[in-house]
C-alpha cells in the first residue's frame, strides 16, 4: 500500500546555490521505491535569490508540488535598502508561513497524508510544520539536519529567542527529530534530557549515484603527468565556520619559501560567497596567480569539476565539530584525494578517517596547514594521496539514506 508524506522544504528546485536542496530532492525521488508518495510543500520561486531550472528534470512526474506564496524580505519588502526587522523573524522568508499554512491544509484534506515532514535550515519550515501538526493532529518528523541554535548563532537576540521557541516547541510536538551527525544527536539529547531516547534519529547526508553515473569514475590514480596541480573547493566558505584566513597565510608562507608557485599550483574557490573580502585577502598575500575565486556553475558541471580536479578541499572549524559539510559525501564519491582543514576531533574528521582519508590539518593553524599541504601535494605528485574506500562510498548513497527515512516513517503511517 502506498502511503503519503507531506514534505515541507524551502530548498527545492529550481532554487540555485544551496547544497541543502539535494537532501529533499533525493528523498522525493527515492521514497516511491519504498511505498511512500511525497507531496512537496515549498516556496514560490520568487522567494529564491537565484534559480536554475537544471534540476527540475530530476523531479519525478508523480511528485505533487505546491509552491506557496512567499517573499524575501530583503528584496521584496525593503524600501531604500531597509525594512522592519520583524518582517525577517524567524528568517527572511517568514511570509512563507502565510501562504504555506492554508496551502498545506488544502493538501492534507485532498491527499490525506499519513505523516508531516519538515526540514531546516529555514526556520519557517519548522514553524509551518508545527502549525500544520497542531491543526491536523498528524504525526510529524522534524528534519533538523544541523543544530538550530548554536554558540553565537543566531547572533541577533530577537531571532535567537524566536529560534529557541520554535526549537523547543518542535522537540515537544514532533515524533522524531532527525540530525545528520552523531555529534548533533548527542548535543540535542543533552539539551533536552526530558525527551525520550527514541525521539533522536541520525540520517546522514549522502550523494546521488544517478548524478555521477553519466560522469564516469573520475581520473585514474597514479603519478601525475602534468606540471600544474589543481585544488578545488566547491561551495560556500563562511567567514566563521569555514574561515580560510589561516589557509591563505599558509599558502603565502609556502610561496615565500619557494615551495609553491603559479606554475605548479592552481586553487579554485568555486561559488565561495564573500568574494570581495576573500579577494582582498588573496591580494594582500600576493596569491592572485594561485588562488582564483570563480562564480557558481550548474550542479552537474560542479560535479564534473570535482571529478577533474587533482585534489578537493574541505574547510570546517572546530566550532562545527558536530556538523559535516554535505559536500564531503560528493567529494568522496568523486574519488579524488581530499585535503581537509578541520579539527581531528570533529565529526567531519571522523567521517573521512573512517573512509581511509588521513590528510587533515586544523583550520586555524597556519603552521599545521603548511606542513599538511606540503605533504598532500607531495603525495599527489607521486600518486599516493588516499581516496575514500569503496565500502564507505557505497554506504553513502542518497537511496540508502531514503530507505532509512522510509523505515522511520513506516510505523507512523
Amino acid at each position: 500500500m502506498v502511503k503519503r508524506v507531506l514534505m515541507i522544504a524551502f530548498h527545492y528546485p529550481p532554487i540555485h546555490g544551496s547544497s541543502g536542496v539535494q537532501r529533499t530532492l533525493a528523498f522525493s525521488r527515492y521514497l516511491p521505491q519504498f511505498d511512500w508518495q511525497p507531496i512537496i510543500l515549498t516556496a514560490h520561486p520568487r522567494a529564491y535569490q537565484a534559480v536554475n531550472d537544471g534540476q527540475l528534470r530530476d523531479i519525478p512526474e508523480s511528485v505533487v508540488i505546491k509552491r506557496a506564496f512567499a517573499l524575501d524580505a530583503t528584496r521584496h519588502l525593503a524600501f531604500r535598502g531597509a525594512y522592519p526587522g520583524f518582517l525577517a523573524v524567524p528568517d527572511r522568508w517568514a511570509s512563507w508561513w502565510l501562504g504555506a499554512v492554508p496551502a498545506g491544509m488544502a493538501l492534507i484534506r485532498r491527499y490525506q497524508p499519513s505523516v508531516i515532514w519538515s526540514t531546516f535550515p529555514t526556520a519557517s519550515a519548522h514553524l509551518i510544520g508545527l502549525t500544520l501538526q497542531r491543526l491536523s493532529g498528524l504525526p510529524w518528523v522534524a528534519d533538523f539536519r544541523d543544530s538550530m541554535i548554536d554558540e553565537g548563532y543566531p547572533a541577533d537576540p530577537l531571532r535567537r529567542r524566536v529560534f529557541r521557541w520554535i526549537e523547543r516547541r518542535t522537540i515537544v510536538r514532533c515524533r522524531h527529530a532527525v540530525f545528520t551527525t552523531p555529534g548533533a544527536v548527542r548535543m540535542y539529547a543533552e539539551r533536552y534530557p526530558e525527551a525520550p531516547a527514541a525521539r533522536w534519529v541520525k540520517i546522514e547526508n549522502g550523494y546521488d549515484e544517478d548524478n555521477f553515473r553519466t560522469l564516469g569514475r573520475g581520473l585514474p590514480a597514479g603519478p601525475r603527468t602534468q606540471d600544474k596541480i589543481v585544488l578545488l573547493h566547491s561551495g560556500l566558505l563562511y567567514t566563521s565556520e569555514r574561515d580560510p584566513r589561516a589557509f591563505f597565510a599558509a599558502l603565502d608562507g609556502l610561496r615565500r619559501a619557494g615551495e609553491i608557485s603559479e606554475t605548479g599550483l592552481r586553487i579554485v574557490l568555486r561559488a565561495s560567497g564573500n568574494e570581495n573580502n576573500y579577494r582582498e585577502l588573496v591580494r594582500s598575500h600576493g596569491l592572485q596567480d594561485i588562488v582564483f575565486l570563480e562564480p557558481a556553475i550548474p550542479y552537474r558541471e560542479a560535479l564534473r569539476e570535482m571529478m577533474e580536479a587533482d585534489g578537493l578541499l574541505i574547510f570546517q572549524a572546530a566550532n562545527c565539530n558536530h556538523q559535516i559539510p554535505a559536500k564531503a559525501y560528493e567529494y568522496m564519491r568523486a574519488r579524488r584525494p581530499i585535503f581537509a582543514l578541520t579539527d581531528p576531533a570533529g565529526d567531519t574528521a571522523r567521517l573521512l578517517m573512517d573512509a581511509g582519508i588521513d590528510t587533515l590539518s586544523p583550520l586555524d593553524s597556519k603552521d599545521a596547514i603548511m606542513q599538511g599541504l606540503r605533504d598532500f601535494l607531495a603525495r599527489l605528485r607521486h600518486g599516493r594521496a588516499p581516496l575514500a574506500n569503496d565500502a564507505a562510498i557505497a554506504s553513502y548513497t542518497r537511496e540508502s539514506r531514503t530507505q532509512e527515512l522510509a523505515r522511520l516513517l513506516d510505523p507512523l503511517a
